[in-house]
């Protein structure tokens, strides 16, 4: 997924929290206000380790092309 998705979900994430700890009617409506806040920096997190992850993809990728070439490997 794009970085832009997470960050929009993380956006929604707190404004639907501010909404409830503002307008909600409910017994513990802070708490559950709350508990939606927090999850705006777990899908923060989940948005880096995807992006460090297609990191780490193409580093390996590009390893392998460079061992292939050292060894003479080269596929193609």
């Amino acid at each position: 997924m794009k970085p832009l998705y997470y960050f929009i979900g993380a956006a929604l994430s707190i404004l639907l929290s501010i909404y409830v700890f503002i307008f909600g009617r409910g017994v513990n409506h802070e708490l559950i206000a709350i508990f939606i806040g927090l999850w705006a920096p777990t899908i923060i997190s989940l948005g880096i380790f995807n992006t460090l992850l297609g990191i780490l993809d193409e580093m390996c990728c590009a390893h392998k092309r460079i061992e292939g070439r050292q060894t003479g490997d080269d596929n193609r």
